[in-house]
């Protein structure tokens, strides 16, 4: 349980309250590309990423996909503590971008320890506060960047989130996650070479 306690240290949070979430918990092992919630679920759990990342995004009813924001470790899924105090179902997708090792609590705790913990009502509450500019970051990107931009940020928010130089990607993958085709992010990533940004390689792409 110590790389649990470690992690729940490093986000401020104080002995009794780490005791009771290490104590009610439960380890939860996510492979790369496995969904850990899917819309239309009932959020009865919450997310704590120890390490690893997931990728959040929505899904339409044709099953296109938009790329909201990373959790990465010491993130919590902000959406899914939503979803459970608002007795909602989940409207959202996340989906493990790589192998992650999280720790699962019960929603069942959360709203006694927002009023009995400081520690754990900051941290819930910084957890909405940065996913909300994380999406509004999106969302202008949607609204005032050119693809070829949003492109490049999407490459640059990847690296930083996975703290790797090489982005082990298709371009179909990359498309899927920006809406748009595979066609327009293969003719983009050409230009970006040429502009000596990244390299391109078989199924991976390194930022330069």
């Amino acid at each position: 349980m110590k790389i649990v306690t470690d992690a729940l240290e490093q986000v401020g949070l104080e002995g009794q309250l780490i005791e009771e979430i290490v104590n009610t918990g439960r380890f939860l092992k996510v492979r790369e590309g496995q969904p850990l919630i899917e819309p239309g679920m009932e959020a009865k759990e919450m997310p704590l990423v120890i390490n690893g990342t997931l990728r959040v995004m929505r899904e339409d009813k044709e099953g296109r996909e938009i790329f909201l924001y990373y959790l990465e470790g010491g993130d919590a899924c902000a959406m899914s503590i939503s979803c459970c105090l608002g007795t909602q179902i989940s409207e959202f997708k996340v989906v493990a971008e790589e192998d992650a090792t999280l720790w699962m609590v019960s929603m069942h705790y959360i709203d006694a320890w927002m009023v009995k913990y400081r520690s754990f009502r900051k941290f819930i509450f910084d957890s909405y506060h940065d996913r909300f500019d994380e999406m509004l970051n999106t969302v202008d990107g949607i609204a005032f960047m050119n693809m070829d931009q949003r492109l490049m940020k999407y490459l640059l928010d990847k690296k930083q989130s996975t703290g790797s130089f090489v982005i082990n990607k298709t371009h179909e993958q990359i498309a899927q996650e920006l809406n748009t085709s595979r066609v327009v992010v293969s003719r983009l990533l050409k230009k970006l070479e040429r502009e000596d940004k990244i390299e391109l390689h078989r199924n991976r792409i390194e930022v330069l």
